[in-house]
């Protein structure tokens, strides 16, 4: 079916409105690769089955969705028209539940979540506290739509951003609206899209592109990819819009080879686009013709960075190149190229659909509209989260997040991945902006944001984001390639006990060369896991390298473990599980290490009874010598010696 103008699509939307009873019931399943990985193809059958077996076929929609972000309890499904939300779905729930919920219109009590203060159970998803607190303006679609259904886009207003586009205004106007949100890249340093855009714009040429950097690879992080699984539509419809403005006919999406899903259904939206008229030529009977293709990278992180992105798109080894002219004047084939990431495209038909003054309500006065992070690593909420610019770091962690697990204290979140920084607890209401972030020794990145406890490393945290870009870094200048290895060894010293006087001075000269004299982003950016732990837990580097003292007891060379002869019962718990058979000691005789035999692999610590505590951690300190063995012997009915 092709659509061939504005008026055109909006019969074709008001017909598949029509043949759609709102009051219909739809059971919507999150099918993102989260939820894959808890088990949602299984589901999705079981459900579908289910619904054959009780002669449901025509009664009941079946709807699998992207992401609905709150990965930690999934798989998630919400039924329709009453928003009914379960939570951590499996197949052997759905016979309940069709049962139960579909044909009683009772709900199943234990598969909602509950509130963490109260305990009371939660119906709609919408009142859940992780989904609450957030603004979901480009992430909220994922809910509503089949990725694999462009009726599905079309139903809740998709393309017609683009028709309005190409129907009711200029390229300059559009241009204009973009400008005046302020809308900033989703993908890095946060520079504007309608300055670079409006640079392409007026760039002389007869050839311009426009990319989608897709190549997501901060640890850690799967905004990007959601984005693509669910509602890959949004991302074409604002690459379109991009196009017309600067007066390309061609663009790419350059998508990591990892996120099979996302390929999938970025190709099913485009021969969609395409079949419709929204793609191809004459796109809506305006004249325009846009035409996308899909490149498949690597996975190479330095390859999310521009140039290296377009070099791999030429079919070169993605290398960054030095630019001393822009690539929104000199990019793909040396054409004028406007590359955004998937999120900042995202944005674009809400931006037209509603207007730079709509868009311009979220955030602060330089960080403009929602972002979406990726909140993983010690918060008891993981998942993908989407807030207003400005909202703080304590909000995002505590209201959304749930909090530190294991009623253990909060200690840095990492912002931005490898290229990012760590920010201390004092930092907590410091407001989440481009800016804001920047200003405090981090930055906004693509949106990774790992949260640890007191449990935390610093310096360790440090050598390993350092480790991932030596391994990441292309090789072709000096400054990252070497200084960063180098960075790597002093930091691996230090956590190893081996750290000397001096070397806090001689990462900080390292880190200054790389920060200018490194050809691209990643080495220019490399220091900053460095930088921002040195800036704010000093005094950890200190106790590593003087005392040979790790605080968090974490670094396995500067630890040592111990059983405690006064709270140790014999039980025989870390006997029995030690992989190495480093402890000696048997019923009614306290136990002892052997640290020669001892492989800190933290298993004794880990089963013994909590009740006991006996096992124990030393850094810094010399561990007691082993008790006598005429001494080990407990007392029949009690523990004394």
């Amino acid at each position: 079916m092709e659509i061939k103008s504005p008026a055109a699509l909006e019969e074709l939307r008001k017909d598949i409105l029509a043949k759609r009873d709102p009051d219909k019931r739809c059971i919507t399943l999150c099918s993102g690769s989260a939820c894959h990985a808890t088990g949602s193809k299984e589901v999705a059958l079981s459900i579908e089955a289910e619904i054959e077996k009780q002669g449901l076929r025509d009664t009941v929609d079946i709807r699998k969705t992207g992401c609905h972000g709150f990965c930690e309890r999934g798989p998630i499904i919400v039924i329709y028209p009453e928003g009914i939300c379960y939570v951590e779905i499996k197949p052997e729930d759905i016979p309940e539940i069709i049962s139960e919920t579909i044909k009683e219109n009772k709900v199943i009590e234990r598969l909602l979540s509950a509130d963490p203060d109260t305990n009371e159970k939660i119906i709609q998803e919408s009142e859940i506290p992780f989904y609450k607190n957030q603004n979901r303006l480009v992430f909220g679609s994922n809910l509503k739509i089949d990725p694999k259904n462009i009726e599905d886009y079309l139903a809740i207003g998709g393309y017609a951003a683009l028709a309005k586009t190409l129907s009711q205004m200029t390229p300059e106007q559009v241009l204009a609206e973009v400008k005046e949100a302020n809308l900033r890249g989703r993908g890095g340093g946060g520079f504007p899209a309608g300055i670079k855009w409006e640079g392409s714009r007026n760039a002389p040429s007869d050839q311009k592109y426009v990319i989608v950097n897709a190549d997501e690879g901060d640890p850690g992080a799967y905004m990007d990819r959601s984005i693509l699984e669910g509602n890959p539509h949004s991302v074409l419809e604002g690459l379109a819009i991009g196009a017309y403005v600067i007066g390309a006919n061609e663009g790419y999406i350059y998508v990591r080879q990892e996120y099979p899903l996302a390929v999938e259904n970025v190709y099913t939206a485009i021969r969609q686009a395409e079949e419709y008229g929204l793609l191809g030529e004459n796109i809506l009977g305006s004249g325009f013709d846009f035409i996308v293709k899909v490149h498949q990278g690597a996975g190479a992180f330095v390859c999310g960075e521009s140039s290296a992105l377009m070099t791999a798109l030429e079919g070169k080894a993605g290398e960054p190149r030095p630019k001393y002219i822009r690539s929104n004047i000199k990019g793909l084939w040396d054409k004028p190229t406007v590359l955004n990431n998937v999120e900042t495209w995202a944005n674009v038909p809400l931006i037209i659909n509603h207007g730079a003054e709509w868009f311009t309500q979220y955030g602060t006065e330089t960080s403009k509209g929602t972002k979406i992070f990726s909140l993983v690593g010690k918060i008891i909420n993981t998942g993908l989260v989407e807030v207003p610019m400005g909202m703080t770091l304590r909000d995002v962690i505590y209201k959304i997040g749930g909090g530190i697990p294991g009623g253990k204290q909060f200690k840095a979140v990492q912002t931005g991945g490898p290229s990012g920084g760590c920010l201390p607890d004092n930092l907590l209401d410091l407001a989440v902006g481009f800016d804001e972030l920047a200003k405090a020794g981090s930055m906004m990145g693509s949106g990774g944001m790992i949260v640890m406890d007191e449990d935390t490393c610093m310096v360790d945290v440090a050598r390993y984001f350092l480790d991932f870009l030596a391994d990441e870094s292309c090789g072709k200048c000096v400054p990252c390639r070497e200084g960063v290895k180098q960075m790597l060894k002093i930091l691996t010293d230090i956590t190893e006990g081996k750290g000397r006087e001096g070397d806090i001075e001689l990462l900080e000269e390292l880190a200054e060369v790389a920060k200018e004299a490194a050809l691209c982003a990643l080495g220019q950016t490399a220091p900053n896991p460095f930088l921002s732990t040195l800036k704010y837990f000093r005094d950890e580097y200190e106790a590593h390298i003087s005392e040979k003292r790790c605080p968090s007891l974490y670094c396995k060379e500067l630890i040592a473990y111990h059983i405690d002869p006064e709270k140790c019962q014999a039980c025989m718990s870390c006997l029995k599980k030690c992989p190495s058979d480093a402890i000696i000691g048997a019923k009614k005789t306290i136990h002892v290490i052997d640290q020669e035999k001892c492989t800190k692999c933290n298993t004794c610590f880990d089963v013994c009874p909590p009740r006991f505590r006996a096992v124990q951690k030393i850094s810094g300190v010399p561990v007691p010598p082993p008790i006598p063995e005429e001494e080990r012997a407990i007392a029949k009915g009690g523990k004394s010696k």
